[in-house]
């Protein structure tokens, strides 16, 4: 056991890619239980598929770092839907159904243009192994800054999805605090997607904050233990995938929705 850690723990993209998952995963599981308390998984996914635009976006201006342009198109569509949503009389899930299916197909066809697709394909399922270390950086940057949103606003966030009207009330901005919310998860779902994959990265911000939901009794384990969950799937789904030789973003949502299929029956069978 011990010669096998020193082997796995001696490739540098090894260790590039343990660090980026005890960062990644949780601020996945901090965020993923508020959106699934605002039942905002549609919206995440959209965020996920609107970098394809973003992407695009880049490639047509000539822009060298496309993780800009991603991160500046993501921000502006996370407030425009935020904008419409609360505008239109059509359902939320509607309106961001329609914005995401859009900006897909807006996406695919600039990309695909001349048959350049395949370039770009990768991004689907991510690569985890191939972070660096200046990308890491950024990745701890934004932890700390997520940590010190929730900290300054986790009470006012809560209200918010327990009670619209009621948190309006009581005096908090909503839709000041629903908008840097957005911004956060367009952020982080941006700076992850290269490493987890577009397909894939909303099922991780989900399934953790799921399974917590089905085992918690109050707000404190909710928040536990979808870190925990979050963690775990990471770490085993980064440590299987080295052995079978399979894209590791893919192999953490498979233990993540594992994990949330157990816990799923351990909460009937308790209720």
């Amino acid at each position: 056991m011990i010669e096998f850690f020193t082997a796995w723990w001696s490739y540098g993209f090894m260790r590039n890619a343990f660090i980026a998952i005890l960062i990644i995963t949780p601020l996945f599981g901090i965020l993923g239980t508020m959106i699934v308390n605002n039942k905002m998984a549609f919206f995440s996914d959209a965020l996920g598929h609107s970098a394809l635009t973003g992407i695009a976006l880049g490639v047509v201006m000539g822009v060298a770092d496309t993780t800009l342009s991603m991160i500046i198109f993501a921000v502006i569509f996370a407030l425009l839907l935020n904008y419409i949503s609360s505008k239109a009389s059509a359902s939320r899930d509607t309106i961001i159904s329609v914005f995401s299916s859009a900006c897909i197909a807006v996406g695919l066809a600039i990309l695909s243009k001349g048959g350049n697709f395949s370039k770009y394909s990768s991004l689907l399922v991510g690569d985890v192994l191939s972070i660096s270390k200046k990308e890491i950086i950024y990745l701890i940057l934004i932890f700390a800054a997520t940590l010190i949103f929730w900290g300054v606003a986790f009470n006012k966030l809560n209200a918010v999805s327990l009670h619209r009207a009621l948190a309006k009330s009581r005096g908090i901005r909503v839709k000041l605090i629903e908008n840097i919310f957005a911004i956060f998860i367009a952020l982080i779902v941006m700076l992850s997607i290269k490493w987890i994959g577009i397909l894939i990265i909303n099922a991780l911000l989900i399934l953790p904050a799921a399974a917590s939901r089905n085992i918690s009794v109050n707000m404190r384990e909710y928040h536990l233990f979808s870190v925990i969950f979050s963690l775990f799937s990471g770490l085993l789904g980064l440590m299987i995938s080295y052995f079978t030789n399979v894209a590791t973003g893919p192999m953490i949502v498979i233990v993540a929705a594992i994990i949330y299929f157990a816990t799923y029956v351990y909460g009937r069978r308790n209720a």
